[in-house]
């Protein structure tokens, strides 16, 4: 089962094609090389696109051990003794708050979900037309085309990777807690190899 419903990048986007590229760079085991910005990308939506797969992954990782993460057998969301998570958001609940590892986790995947579907956070379609040749003069690429699916387009706003170094920091804390509190149901489930690339490409990719 999935914990939270997947966040689908529109087909026939080009966030769409930047993920179909970085699926495929990692196919090829090349975890440092599918994390690298491909040449003539923006880096925004470069983020934006991985920040979106990295929400489905840990999605569907946390998602396989839910019924071993309890209320009971996760009071505290923790990542060992040393590490204790507090939760706010800075909008509904303010002051941090102690709570279990499944609703800490709730609130952080329902938190990081409305931002992937705020357009004015993360825009689907970030302007420019892909219908209009590239070398063309460039009072073209803002022509409106009738009905085209490239527009309108909307900007990234100047404090976008702000806020997914946060959505990033928060989502590093449920790989914190699977490794500390769940590795051995990981391990029983055999689902360690899937986590382990996961992590190891989360971490190449937020370095």
């Amino acid at each position: 089962k999935t914990f939270k419903p997947k966040k689908n990048i529109p087909e026939g986007s080009h966030q769409y094609e930047l993920l179909k590229h970085a699926e495929a760079t990692l196919g090829s085991g090349n975890l440092r090389q599918a994390v690298m910005l491909p040449d003539g990308e923006d880096l925004n939506e470069w983020i934006a696109v991985n920040t979106v797969d990295f929400f489905n992954q840990i999605n569907m990782l946390y998602g396989t051990i839910t019924e071993f993460c309890t209320e009971s057998s996760c009071p505290v969301m923790s990542a060992g003794p040393r590490y204790e998570y507090h939760w706010a958001d800075g909008t509904n609940i303010k002051k941090p708050i102690k709570c279990s590892a499944p609703k800490y986790i709730d609130y952080l995947m329902t938190w990081v979900q409305d931002q992937l579907d705020d357009e004015t956070l993360f825009p689907s379609k970030i302007g420019g037309c892909s219908c209009v040749p590239q070398d063309g003069p460039s009072w073209l690429s803002h022509t409106v085309i009738p009905a085209c699916p490239c527009l309108p387009g909307v900007p990234f706003p100047k404090n976008f990777m702000s806020v997914a170094k946060t959505i990033l920091k928060r989502l590093f804390r449920v790989y914190a807690h699977i490794y500390h509190q769940h590795f051995d149901s990981v391990m029983r489930l055999q689902e360690e190899a899937h986590l382990n690339t996961s992590f190891k490409h989360f971490i190449f990719f937020v370095q």
